[in-house]
């Protein structure tokens, strides 16, 4: 909308519209130029810009003829600049809009222009509305909002554009881009966003170095990170740098920051804010229960109960406040309900009702018996209650009219049992305790009810046993209230069966808790048990909701997505999603996310035992196990062929007889992978020693990128190792020899080389016995990338040649092609580095005649290394932005730490040490290929970078920490760090 006056609308005599010209824009944090719509305009001469520059800043003023030659020439204009002036304004007047250049008393001005014109105005405002949301605590708005106003500069602000005004507003406008882009890695910090924010940070002090705020960013940024050497050393650098440039100390607040982390005060980790208790007054009368005495967390729970109860309670009394908590059985709902009762008792002065409605039974009680004991509550006599429910719900109503009662209904079956029992005037309340979710309880503020954090649960467990008898045994008392997976009814039973026994010590129930078969049956004590509260629930459930809730509790991992569940069951999408979501609304299962499904650790175990004793024939049980094997590894290798196009891999896996999902896209594809990687592994760790372990060591070699990847490195690890100890156990050579096939990939990966070369051995061996060709081209590349390691590079080449062979043989052209830049790299090692580029250069003509794929990336980087060798950095670069680019868009985030590493190396051997730092940092945050070996180059390079910068206290502390890496592994590079460390003093 524009500043100026409206103008009617103009219509033609056939009313049609005649469009508005299109409106003009003009950028100043940038070069100076201006667009009418989406045309650029030209601006003229430098001088020319200079006045329109000049004009646009003053927002609006009109600048005298004088100012704006003082502006445009300083102290010595030409003797004819008044003319030159007008000439320009002449032309400038032509190129825009009528009326936006204006003549005023002599001088000018720019009138008129539509609101967000002027891309600094814009930046102003969104800067201003940044501030708002900060200072409303809505810290990701104002981060996303300043990022838009940062994304409007456009390199150096009038750029281009000549004299004194421009000169000075170009530094004015580069300080407040600073300002601003220093408030936005402040609230990075706030947000947890400290690793990525360092290498950003790196760079700025490079090209800032006396601005103390952005050191004391970096401080901060690198202590959160765990990097608190550093830290220190960018106060040593910073110190040195101001006595040295400007004869002074740094400021109060850096020094500050530095004694704060030399304490390793607390606070410095995240910022925090005290949540505010609301006081209770005791009043009566009340039929609320007695709260427990040993009440212990849910203080976010508490406070938004406390929050919707208060709204009714308010002196307008503009509602009738109703919150339904919904959850499992023994999560402590009707605890928590009691407890916020009795806080919330000062406001409602004239009375508190409460029944238990035991809708988890088979005899919930009835509305119309619950009104009628409401009814004498509240002072009614029996002769005046009358006998159908419409009748005493309506009385009920008309006798609350005007007061203030609390009314807690606990334990509730459905809405439909509610209903009646409810307030109908404002200034009342309701709290529904239910393991049903009441999505069909009108206005009701819904509250999903989850199990206790860590932290909460030792502290209840702890105020049941005696805080001495935990303290001596921290650890097994941590094991305890996690084999009780953190419910409130597990852990009180649990401890009270301790609190019982003195002759027992913590770790004595922690052993018998262990026992996942014998679990349930410890978890009762007197008339609670965690197996009778969960029978309830399974008891009323519907045939096909009971074995939906027995087979999907059979498969382990941390959740479950609809189509692995539709697998399970052998159902329909559609019908599977109707099953789960019932039991979800039973609290029997919970909604991880949407689609995605979940057990509390207690209730899959309870589902097992129902499985085994009632899911019949047993084989049912066996057969969805295997439908769940066969999704996972038929939906991997969709994933893998869509990763690595044309590779043979997936042609040699086992056959699966259940469909797996399709993907419209790679990006989809890794969505799907690194989101079922839980899950995944999971099912691959519960196969082993059945007759699905062939499969499910397939579906481990499939699913790589989660180790190549970083995502799930350790998790994919360990279920690399339990495959291994199960195929070796049932003598199977061709699954054991895949499974340390796909073991010596992770210890490369991590860097691991002399553990990778066992492995490898050992898979050769194996791979060759059982006559399977993938498997023994596969290992021979790896021990090929072992040998390249260990310098014997010739040895190398001749297992890449044998690698060739067997691909060849098999046409997998997209293996092949990545073996030729392993074989690359052997020829550098061997001093051929014309041979090096050439066999680089034939890998990937190979991969690009392919397709984009994660692979070409590796062959980009091989050919980088190799031009890096030959002396051809600017080529060399080229390659490795190559790389970077497809690394990232497959999500390979080791990949891109390493190439960030290669960059790195780059620009520092041309004396580049601000970019060769910004890259090592970037290869810091990200990890690398190679474990703490290569963070050990890493940091070394980062070191170097540092130094060359005179950030010698930093490079120190990187250089410490990288031989710390290398002494820890024994790598030899520990002789190339310490001569660094001596000649930095």
């Amino acid at each position: 909308m524009d500043g100026g006056p409206r103008v009617p609308e103009q219509r033609r005599a056939d009313s049609v519209t005649i469009a508005e010209p299109a409106a003009l824009r003009f950028s100043v944090l940038g070069p100076v130029r201006a667009w009418r719509g989406e045309a650029p305009l030209s601006t003229g001469s430098p001088q020319q810009r200079a006045l329109l520059a000049a004009l646009l800043l003053r927002e609006g003023r009109t600048a005298t003829a004088a100012e704006l030659i003082d502006a445009l020439w300083g102290t010595e204009p030409p003797s004819q600049a008044l003319a030159a002036l007008r000439t320009y304004a002449s032309r400038l007047r032509k190129v825009l809009d009528p009326g936006v250049l204006v003549s005023e008393s002599g001088g000018y001005a720019v009138r008129g222009l539509r609101e967000g014109a002027l891309d600094l105005a814009a930046a102003q405002g969104l800067a201003a509305e940044a501030e708002k949301a900060r200072s409303n605590g809505d810290l990701a708005h104002a981060r996303r909002t300043l990022n838009r106003a940062l994304a409007l500069w456009d390199g150096e602000p009038l750029a281009g554009v000549p004299g004194p005004y421009a000169e000075g507003q170009r530094a004015r406008l580069e300080e407040w881009r600073l300002v601003l882009l220093e408030s936005r890695l402040d609230l990075d910090l706030e947000q947890g966003c400290h690793a990525e924010a360092v290498s950003e940070l790196t760079a700025l002090t490079a090209a800032h170095p006396l601005r103390e705020r952005l050191r004391e960013l970096l401080m901060l940024a690198l202590y959160r990170s765990g990097r608190q050497a550093e830290a220190l050393a960018v106060y040593a650098d910073t110190r040195r740098l101001l006595a040295d440039e400007l004869g002074v100390d740094p400021r109060p607040g850096l020094r500050e920051l530095q004694q704060r982390i030399l304490q390793a005060d607390p606070a410095l980790a995240e910022p925090s804010a005290p949540v505010t208790e609301p006081s209770v007054v005791p009043v009566r009368p009340a039929q609320l229960p007695a709260s427990v005495p040993d009440f212990t967390g849910r203080a976010a729970f508490v406070s938004e109960l406390s929050d919707v109860l208060a709204s009714a309670s308010e002196a307008e009394g503009r509602v009738m406040a109703v919150s339904a908590l919904a959850g499992i059985g023994g999560v402590g709902k009707t605890t928590l309900a009691v407890h916020v009762a009795h806080r919330a008792r000062p406001a409602f002065p004239d009375g508190q009702l409460y029944v238990d409605l035991q809708g988890a039974g088979h005899r919930a009680a009835e509305p119309e018996t619950v009104l009628g004991s409401f009814l004498r509550a509240l002072g009614t006599a029996d002769s005046a209650i009358p006998d159908s429910l419409e009748e005493r719900a309506a009385l009920y109503r008309s006798v609350l009219d005007g007061r203030r009662v609390l009314v807690l209904l606990d334990n509730a079956k459905d809405a439909a049992q509610v209903r009646p029992l409810l307030p109908g005037t404002e200034g009342c309340a309701a709290l529904v305790t239910s393991r049903i979710r009441m999505v069909d309880l009108a206005g009701a503020h819904l509250v999903d009810l989850d199990v206790m954090s860590p932290d909460e649960a030792l502290a209840l467990f702890t105020k049941i046993v005696g805080v001495e008898r935990v303290a001596s045994e921290r650890e097994a008392a941590l094991d305890v209230v996690a084999a009780c997976g953190f419910l409130p009814l597990a852990i009180r039973i649990a401890a009270s069966r301790l609190a019982a026994r003195r002759t027992w010590t913590v770790s004595v129930l922690a052993a018998k808790l262990a026992d996942e078969r014998r679990r349930l049956d410890e978890l009762q004590a007197g008339d609670l048990a965690v197996k009778a509260t969960f029978e309830l629930g399974y008891g009323q459930l519907e045939p096909a909701q009971a074995r939906a809730f027995r087979l999907l509790g059979l498969a382990d991992g941390p959740d479950m997505s609809l189509a692995a569940a539709a697998a399970v069951l052998d159902l329909p999408p559609e019908q599977t999603e109707d099953l789960l979501e019932s039991l979800v609304d039973t609290s029997l299962l919970e909604s991880a996310a949407p689609g995605r499904y979940r057990f509390h650790d207690l209730v899959r175990l309870y589902a097992r035992a129902c499985a085994e004793r009632d899911e019949q024939p047993p084989s049912e049980r066996e057969a969805a196990m295997s439908r769940l094997l066969d999704f996972y590894l038929a939906t991997t290798a969709q994933v893998y062929a869509i990763e690595q196009p044309r590779d043979r891999l997936i042609d040699d896996l086992e056959p699966t007889h259940y469909p797996g999902l399709r993907f419209v896209d790679g990006a989809a594809a890794l969505d799907w992978l690194y989101t079922e990687a839980g899950p995944l592994l999971a099912c691959v760790r519960q196969a082993a020693g059945t007759r699905r372990l062939r499969r499910a060591v397939d579906l481990l070699w499939a699913a790589k990128d989660l180790t190549e990847s970083g995502a799930s490195s350790y998790q994919y690890e360990m279920t690399a190792r339990a495959t291994c100890e199960a195929t070796r156990a049932v003598g199977d050579k061709r699954a054991e020899g895949r499974a340390r096939t796909v073991l010596s990939d992770v210890l490369l990966v991590s860097g691991r080389i002399e553990h990778a070369e066992d492995e490898a051995r050992v898979a050769m061996e194996l791979a060759g016995t059982a006559q399977d060709a993938t498997a023994v081209s596969w290992v021979a590349n790896n021990r090929g990338l072992i040998c390249l390691h260990q310098g014997r590079f010739a040895e190398g080449k001749a297992l890449f040649d044998q690698a060739l062979i067997g691909l060849r043989a098999a046409g997998n052209r997209p293996f092949e092609a990545t073996v030729l830049g392993n074989l690359s790299r052997a020829y550098l090692g061997m001093g051929d580095t014309a041979k090096a580029v050439e066999i680089a250069k034939r890998g990937l003509a190979a991969h690009s005649e392919i397709g984009r794929s994660v692979r070409l990336a590796n062959s980009h980087f091989a050919l980088g290394v190799a031009l890096t060798q030959a002396g051809r950095p600017s080529e060399a670069l080229d390659q490795f932005s190559e790389a970077l680019s497809i690394f990232n868009n497959h999500r390979q985030r080791l990949w891109e730490g390493v190439t960030n590493f290669r960059i790195a190396q780059v620009h520092l051997a041309a004396h580049r040490p601000a970019q060769a730092a910004q890259h090592a940092e970037l290869a810091v945050t990200l990890g690398c290929i190679g474990g703490d070996r290569m963070r050990g180059n890493v940091l070394t390079l980062l070191g170097q970078a540092l130094g060359e910068l005179g950030q010698v206290d930093r490079a120190r502390a990187c250089w410490h920490e990288a031989l710390n890496l290398y002494e820890q592994s024994g790598a030899p590079e520990a002789d190339t760090v310490r001569p660094l460390l001596a000649s930095a003093g």
